[in-house]
């Protein structure tokens, strides 16, 4: 049966793809656009961070139902549990030679990894940057992605602690850094209400009135089975929704952004097959420590000026941020000032309001095509489509960057007031980020090493483009969100103007488009 038909159907409701809607619907709003999302709705109105749920029951049922229904698991020695919000795609199994992906996870919901995120958007340095994408032109999207994300670095001013711990950093990492890549609080998507309550960013804030005036149509716990093609030209999607019914939706192009996983297995049940579908997987490298401040970091107002409740934690007290710098500092480093502990650490029941600081490092994976994710047509999963098996080593450079960043991390407790505990900076097992990249990765030439173009366009198929962080191409160590996000938008404007007649995407497409 075939349903209405659209100018463009977006699969996955995440922040890329409901930015593309929001992009298409304010620039473009004599087109016709369809979301389609495979998971629920966690809220209403949909698309909310579950963080900004009024009660921790609300918050519970929203990451089990994000969960599609599985029950978290209790960590086992040599296994992975899944973060809350989170399944994991493979059993969790912690290889002891550094194969495999056995954190990797992802979540099925309205929103997707948007409903759950951290929120944090670093600005990419020298080295992070697509190196064939001019500088004004990214920076150009970069602001618009911003501004979608609302994102600000004055989320937690007045916090007392926060320039301390500013001043403490700058002294050892800011010497000779460029004044824009310097030690500061890191770029947050969040809001700040008029009590200063904090809301997180979610689709609901990315996508703002565009469903309410009917400018784009969201459809939940829908799943596109498949892109229907004739003659290496988008027609359509086949979808299935919750009943089981299935329907075909014409449609003049086809934006797919439903995360690193998911968006090259549609292209491969579809037909679409370009050798580097699901290749040049990679996730950040992870090593996390936990510091004490110095008591002469911890100013009187510090002490005296939040009371809280004993045994209670709260996570984002303030972020600071070491931005990445490829000669200095060739990692990311977020610094989360943390309330209190839930449990006694380091032999105080009760540490002073802010005094423990969680370090986490990011740093790049040695990229190579033999790392993947690919796809077994004969053990389909609980949706019918192709079973996931991620392929997954790390290098012997790769080594040598944990080694790297187990030192900065460890300067970095030094230079706070030391290590709680005298412990060593732990390193994370690979898929813990959740940052997958480069299994749909963007190229300039057709030659066998990217799925899409430099605008996002599938090679040799006129009408189907991909987003999300599977299309970044280059090493890097930042939360790629914010980038993924800024990618989206140019790739949306080029879909508009295909839509409008441009010149289609060709088989041999230059730098020059």
């Amino acid at each position: 049966m075939a349903g209405r038909s659209y100018d463009i159907v977006i699969v996955g409701s995440g922040p890329v793809g409901s930015a593309v809607a929001r992009t298409v619907a304010d620039e473009a709003p004599d087109l016709d656009v369809l979301l389609v999302e495979a998971g629920p709705a966690l809220s209403d109105p949909p698309g909310r961070h579950v963080r900004t749920l009024p009660n921790v029951e609300d918050i519970a049922r929203a990451q089990m139902l994000a969960q599609a229904g599985r029950v978290s698991q209790p960590p086992q020695e040599g296994r992975i549990a899944a973060r809350p919000g989170t399944y994991l795609i493979g059993d969790g199994v912690v290889d002891s030679d550094d194969t495999g992906m056995p954190a990797a996870a992802m979540s099925t919901n309205v929103g997707g990894m948007g409903a759950h995120w951290t929120g944090s958007c670093p600005v990419p340095g020298e080295g992070e940057r697509i190196p064939w994408i001019p500088r004004y032109e990214f920076d150009t999207v970069w602001a618009d992605a911003c501004g979608l994300l609302r994102v600000t670095q004055s989320a937690f001013d007045g916090w007392p602690l926060g320039a301390e711990v500013r001043s403490a950093l700058s002294a050892v990492f800011d010497e000779g850094r460029a004044p824009d890549r310097r030690v500061q609080p890191m770029p947050l998507a969040i809001e700040i209400g008029r009590s200063c309550e904090r809301y997180w960013t979610g689709i609901d804030v990315i996508l703002g009135d565009v469903i309410e005036r009917g400018a784009v149509e969201l459809r939940a716990e829908t799943l596109v089975t498949r892109i229907t093609l004739e003659n290496d030209e988008v027609t359509g999607v086949m979808i299935r929704d919750r009943r089981g019914e299935e329907e075909y939706i014409p449609a003049r192009a086809v934006f797919v952004a439903a995360d690193s996983f998911r968006t090259p297995r549609l292209l491969h049940v579809s037909g679409v097959r370009p050798p580097a579908l699901g290749r040049y997987l990679n996730d950040h490298l992870q090593v996390m420590a936990l510091a004490r401040l110095d008591d002469r970091l911890i100013p009187a107002a510090a002490r005296t000026r939040h009371s809280r409740t004993a045994g209670t934690l709260e996570l984002f007290s303030g972020v600071n941020w070491i931005p990445y710098d490829r000669e200095r500092f060739p990692f990311h480093g977020q610094i989360m000032q943390m309330d209190a502990s839930p449990v006694p650490i380091d032999g105080l029941d009760e540490p002073w309001p802010g005094s423990i600081v969680g370090i986490g490092l990011f740093g790049c994976k040695d990229i190579a095509a033999e790392d993947r994710v690919a796809f077994d047509d004969a053990a389909p999963d609980e949706t019918g489509l192709p079973g996931l098996t991620i392929r997954y080593r790390l290098t012997d450079t790769d080594r040598a960057t944990i080694d790297a960043m187990k030192k900065a991390a460890a300067d970095i407790a030094v230079a706070l007031g030391g290590p709680v505990g005298g412990e060593e900076p732990t390193v994370l097992p690979n898929g813990n980020s959740l940052h997958y990249m480069g299994t749909v990765r963007m190229g300039l030439v057709n030659d066998g090493t990217s799925v899409s173009d430099r605008l996002g366009r599938v090679w040799d198929v006129n009408g189907l483009f991909v987003g999300g962080n599977g299309v970044i191409p280059t090493p890097t160590a930042c939360n790629p969100t914010a980038m993924s996000v800024a990618l989206a938008i140019r790739s949306a404007r080029r879909a508009i103007e295909d839509l409008r007649g441009a010149t289609p995407c060709t088989k041999e497409e230059s730098v020059a488009t």
